[in-house]
């Protein structure tokens, strides 16, 4: 909601609004809140509790070149080091994007898409620097609303995918690099117009 535009900077969030509209009870709230409170996409006010922090969609594009810069490092070292059978299992959840892509299934495309993902990740056999890209993650969000986001996923992963197969090093570490960053530039677009047209809206 803070990355849609759907909560603005210094807007509460109150733990049992949340708890009800996510159907869950106050405890996992408080303590996902508190996450957020360290990710630094909330602040906590003497007072008031828990309010969104100052949040831009420049942070949004930060936040995903950094990523992009240890996910282009995590798919140069999997280029090299994938086996047939782990080039054939990206092959297979590639299948599984392209079937949600195409019956406009957002929830399970998005389910496949984090587990391309983690796979190549995985494949990189850099234990240190998946787990700074777990740490410094991307916003998380209804991608299912972006703009172009299901285009992204699908021909982005495909340029990816041919690098990983060819053993391309170099060009998996550039076609990760330019997908994340591409994400990042079409959640920071959707993040500007929605928190434009929530100002418009805002009684004068």
């Amino acid at each position: 909601m803070i990355t849609s535009g759907r909560l603005s900077p210094g807007e509460p969030v109150k733990a049992e609004v949340v708890g009800e509209h996510l159907g869950i009870s106050g405890t996992p709230v408080r303590e996902g809140l508190q996450a957020l409170r360290v990710e630094g996409y909330l602040d906590l006010t003497p007072r008031k509790g828990f309010v969104v922090a100052s949040f831009s969609a420049k942070d949004i594009r930060d936040i995903f070149t950094a990523h992009a810069l240890l996910a282009g490092e995590l798919a140069y070292r999997a280029a090299k080091l994938a086996t047939a059978a782990d080039l054939a299992a990206l092959e297979a959840l590639q299948d599984e994007v392209l079937d949600a892509a195409s019956r406009k299934d957002m929830t399970l495309l998005e389910e496949k898409n984090n587990a391309f993902h983690t796979k190549v990740n995985l494949l990189a056999d850099a234990r240190k620097i998946e787990g700074v890209v777990r740490l410094v993650g991307v916003p998380g969000g209804d991608y299912a609303s972006v703009e172009g986001w299901t285009e992204s996923t699908v021909e982005d992963h495909l340029k990816v995918l041919a690098s990983l197969l060819a053993h391309d090093a170099r060009g998996a570490r550039a076609a990760m690099y330019a997908h994340t960053v591409r994400a990042g530039e079409l959640l920071a677009a959707h993040y500007e117009s929605q928190t434009t047209e929530k100002l418009a809206s805002r009684p004068r």
